[in-house]
């Protein structure tokens, strides 16, 4: 049985794969785990200089499991499912590259953002639909990249972001054809990994600093923390997640 992600190293880039292809990468428990664990792994791995991160068919990813959300709804109520991820992004030392070769929505957005530089294919979309679910998805990063007022735009409106679109705000750093996506960040990761890697680490710390989003994402979490215990996330969760059931699984709507 094929793993649900696959990891490689090839002359100081590490390369993290996510395979729940029929899902279009949607964070389970099982993705979250095994993401946050290879890119720990590679944090720590001194012969990692840069790493790359990306989806694996049309998909980067779609965010959350809709269905492990709603069952955790209907259990004890919804936690974040993707927190080792997040942590795991959010805390990598080194040069990491998302590599979008298509739908990255909801949490999957939110993860390519917390990246360093996004390289997206031609068909490649983004959503941050946290607003129609209740949630704040996005509101500490997308400022520092595209501005405040775009951000809002893409926050308050929850639409979709095509690629030329994507590129034209400062989203993502380059767009290439779909075939290729991966070679491209390969091509970048090679000319980052080149370098000296404790600069390469001091000068993302000095970068970050000086664009820092603390505080802003001390608010997302604590606004989240409270939001997703409320009855109107639930109810706007569960109605997306049976609008996917009846027949839109080919058009993700997640968080």
């Amino acid at each position: 049985m094929p793993g649900i992600i696959s990891n490689e190293i090839s002359g100081h880039i590490g390369l993290v794969r996510m395979l729940r292809t029929d899902k279009h990468n949607a964070f389970n428990r099982e993705l979250d785990a095994a993401v946050g664990a290879a890119l720990g792994e590679f944090d720590a791995d001194p012969d990692v200089h840069v790493t790359i991160l990306t989806g694996s068919g049309t998909a980067f990813s779609a965010g959350a499991d809709m269905n492990e959300a709603v069952a955790a709804i209907d259990g004890k109520g919804r936690s974040e499912g993707m927190a080792a991820t997040y942590a795991a992004v959010a805390s990598f030392r080194k040069p990491l590259i998302a590599a979008v070769n298509g739908i990255c929505y909801g949490g999957g957005a939110l993860v390519a953002i917390n990246c360093d530089i996004r390289i997206a294919s031609d068909t490649a979309a983004f959503r941050f639909p946290g607003a129609a679910y209740g949630l704040v998805v996005g509101g500490a990063q997308l400022p520092r990249i595209v501005g405040p007022a775009f951000a809002k735009d893409l926050l308050f409106t929850g639409r979709v972001i095509r690629a030329d679109e994507a590129l034209r705000i400062g989203l993502v750093n380059s767009v290439v054809p779909f075939a290729d996506v991966e070679s491209a960040a390969m091509e970048m990761a090679a000319m980052i990994a080149a370098n000296s890697p404790p600069a390469l680490i001091a000068t993302k710390e000095t970068v970050d600093r000086a664009t820092s989003v603390d505080e802003g994402a001390q608010h997302e979490g604590a606004w989240n923390h409270d939001l997703r215990t409320t009855p109107e996330h639930h109810e706007r969760f569960r109605a997306a997640a049976a609008r996917v059931a009846k027949g839109n699984a080919g058009k993700p709507d997640p968080v």
